[in-house]
């Protein structure tokens, strides 16, 4: 059994990181406090491949810059030269933009005191960009000793993000153009996983249309490079030995 209260900050860290990710806004703060965001998480990860990830992101930002995860942000989600990731709930439920789960977010806002600024968030109230930054905000207040919030936070997880995260997430990792992408829907993914665990909710079955492909397996780039150095390594013992016999 988790003991709710003692892991929200760090919910609320994740949840505040993952904002900033998916968020859709020019302005210049976008990624504030990011980088010390990612060394938190750095030292206490969901498991050692999200450490993995998050170890990644970190240093394709050193490396790379925020202009280049701006870049691949937009090549995963605005560019028509590529089949772009759609990341409201609606489209995941209905295949439609503004649906029934954009209204269900909107009266689950509508029951607390948090509200959407127009300036800085452009897109729908079921994004993942907003619903990531309205969790964030719930566990907040929660933390501030608002226990009123603690049912809405259940019903947004339980209705509206687990249903359909599993497969944003896959879009998100297998998008060609998904780098350092591929390294936060891996940090996601083990998230999704402890969310599950924290609100005692099952993970949802596969969609029809996803059950004739091959599951994807969303690991990061060093477990990748270690599994393909242990497969070298067991074809390299096995022409080892056909040549010995």
């Amino acid at each position: 059994m988790i003991n709710k209260e003692s892991v929200n900050k760090a919910r609320s860290l994740y949840y505040g990181f993952l904002s900033k990710m998916f968020v859709f806004t020019t302005q210049d703060d976008r990624y504030l406090g990011i980088n010390e965001a990612l060394e938190v998480m750095i030292e206490n990860p969901m498991d050692e491949n999200s450490g993995e990830a998050l170890k990644e992101i970190h240093a394709f930002l050193k490396t790379c810059g925020q202009t280049a995860l701006i870049q691949e942000y937009d090549d995963i989600f605005h560019n028509p030269a590529y089949k772009v990731v759609r990341n409201t709930a609606s489209y995941y439920d209905e295949g439609v933009e503004s649906g029934h789960q954009r209204l269900a977010v909107k009266n689950f806002l509508a029951k607390t005191k948090i509200r959407r600024d127009e300036n800085h968030f452009k897109e729908n109230e079921d994004s993942v960009g907003f619903i990531f930054t309205f969790m964030h905000e719930l566990i907040e207040l929660i933390m501030q000793g608002g226990k009123e919030y603690e049912y809405i936070q259940h019903c947004l997880f339980v209705e509206v993000i687990n249903p359909f995260m599993d497969e944003f997430v896959i879009n998100v990792y297998e998008h060609p153009m998904s780098k350092a992408y591929q390294s936060v829907a891996i940090v996601l993914n083990a998230f999704m996983a402890f969310e599950r665990m924290y609100f005692e909710v099952a993970k949802p079955p596969l969609k029809e249309r996803e059950r004739v492909q091959k599951p994807v397996e969303v690991i990061s780039g060093a477990e990748a490079r270690r599994r393909a150095e242990n497969k070298a390594k067991k074809e390299a013992d096995k022409a080892k030995n056909v040549i010995e016999v």
